[in-house]
Formats: C-alpha cells, sequence, structure tokens
C-alpha cells in the first residue's frame, strides 16, 4: 500500500481515507494502484467486520488528475484487458469495493466528482454532506464513465435521469442526489456517521453479514428462482452454528454478543 491511502483499524472497523488533500485526493497512478490493491488486501485482514471509506482534508475525491492521465494516454494505455477480475484497474477502484465480502460504508464530503463519484458509489451505503459537490463529469473531458460507473449505478438511479447527468455532466448536491439514487443518507459529519454505523455492524454475526452482503450482490442480477436458492442456502449454512447461536444467547441474555472469526 502506498501513502496515497490511510488505514486504521480498530474493533473489526477499517477506517480507510484517501490521502492526497493537497490535490484533493484526485486520482493519480499510485492512487488507483492503492485503490485497486485495498479490496484483496482488507478481505486478508483477520477480524475484518466493515469498511468506511473516506477523503482527507476539503473533499472525497475530485476525480482523475488530468495531467497523469495525459501521460498515461500518451503511454498507450491499455483499458481493455481484464486485469483485476472483471475489471481493468480503473475500474476496480469501484467495483473492488462492491466485491469486498464486508459491508462498505462511503462518507462523502465537499467534491465527490467523475472517477471520485464512481469510487464513493462501490460502497454498500453512501453517506454525505447536505451541501456536497456531485457529478457524473466524464463529458466535461469529452469521455464516458468506464470506471465501473454503470455496473454500479444499475438499479440506484434511474435510466433517464442517469443519461441526463451523464451527458451533460452537470453538478448536484448532496441533498439531492438522495432522491437521485446516488446517496444513502444525509449526515453533517458524514464521516461520523459512517463509522458510527460500521460499528453497528461490526456487533452482529459477522457470518451472516457476509452472508447478506452476498445476497444483495446476487440479487441484482439473478432472476427470482436463484435468489430463493441462494436465500436458502446462506440461511441453511448459518443455523445453529456457533455465531448464530451466540447472537440468539446475546438477545435473551441482553449482554454484548461475543462473536467468532
Amino acid at each position: 500500500m502506498t501513502d496515497r491511502l490511510s488505514i486504521d483499524f480498530k474493533d473489526g472497523v477499517a477506517d480507510v481515507r484517501l490521502n492526497r488533500p493537497d490535490k484533493l485526493n484526485a486520482l493519480d497512478q499510485a492512487m488507483l494502484e492503492a485503490l485497486a490493491e485495498a479490496p484483496a488486501r482488507l478481505a486478508a485482514q483477520p477480524g475484518l467486520r466493515a469498511v468506511v471509506l473516506s477523503g482527507e482534508g476539503r473533499g472525497f475525491c475530485a476525480g482523475l488528475d488530468m495531467e497523469t492521465m495525459t501521460g498515461l494516454a500518451g503511454a498507450g494505455l491499455d483499458i481493455v484487458s481484464r486485469t483485476h477480475g472483471l475489471a481493468n484497474l480503473f475500474q476496480q477502484t469501484g467495483w473492488g469495493w462492491r466485491t469486498l465480502p464486508v459491508p462498505v460504508i462511503a462518507a462523502g464530503h465537499g467534491v465527490v466528482f467523475g472517477g471520485g463519484l464512481q469510487v464513493f458509489s462501490g460502497a454498500d451505503i453512501r453517506i454525505a454532506r447536505p451541501d456536497a459537490r456531485l457529478s457524473v463529469m466524464e463529458m466535461k473531458w469529452g469521455l464516458v464513465p468506464d470506471m465501473a460507473g454503470y455496473a454500479l449505478w444499475r438499479g440506484l438511479v434511474r435510466d433517464d435521469v442517469l443519461r441526463e447527468l451523464i451527458y451533460t455532466a452537470r453538478e448536484f448536491t448532496g441533498e439531492q442526489a438522495v432522491d437521485l439514487g446516488f446517496v444513502t443518507r444525509l449526515a453533517d459529519d458524514p464521516h461520523a456517521e459512517a463509522l458510527a454505523l460500521a460499528r453497528e455492524i461490526a456487533a452482529r454475526n459477522p457470518d451472516a453479514v457476509r452472508g447478506a452482503k452476498r445476497l444483495a450482490n446476487l440479487s441484482r442480477d439473478s432472476d427470482a428462482g436463484a435468489i430463493l436458492l441462494a436465500e436458502a442456502r446462506e440461511q441453511a449454512a448459518l443455523i445453529a452454528t456457533p455465531n448464530q447461536v451466540e447472537a440468539v444467547m446475546a438477545n435473551l441474555q441482553k449482554r454484548p454478543p461475543n462473536f467468532a472469526d
């Protein structure tokens, strides 16, 4: 991991921060590589229960560092080859959070532009300040969203609304983003709210939480039969396991649970 990301791990929660505040956390090569690598590294962290993703300084992320992009394009960048499973390097920076086995909560403030919005959109839950500024900005530069945005926004943002925002690259606020589907809810301090939510999730049966995320991911693209079968399989794998029994006993005895990883 480079210095482009800072990670603080405590009580099962990884607090991940984009760490290039002097450039509004703009995505240069080092930041792209750090973001693409982070989900796999976090997935291997013993005891991981939830992740909070935010940006240092005055904004979440201003999008691609266009000076860096110009240099990459001049070097004959290959973005068609699949280098990270389904994705290329750029797409993995957003898609990787969706495939991380535990829930990811993103906290957005200041600017959440272009590629930064796609990284933000990879989270399971997205909390933003009401005055945050968001934009699907790629059209401003004569480009299309290509960092997993189309896959991540499917089912979140109404199709015609998304088309209008992509075609125009217009800005909208965090408050407007809730109605549009980009943001789950608002908070004056989204990072604090995200950490509180992550800690709440970390106090639940980690096996059930991971199963719930698998089902949520599956339900986006599968038919009813596949979803119903997957529900039954996940539940069958949980019933009467030590962590599931512990969840029941902790509730009956009105005490905090003690789950094992």
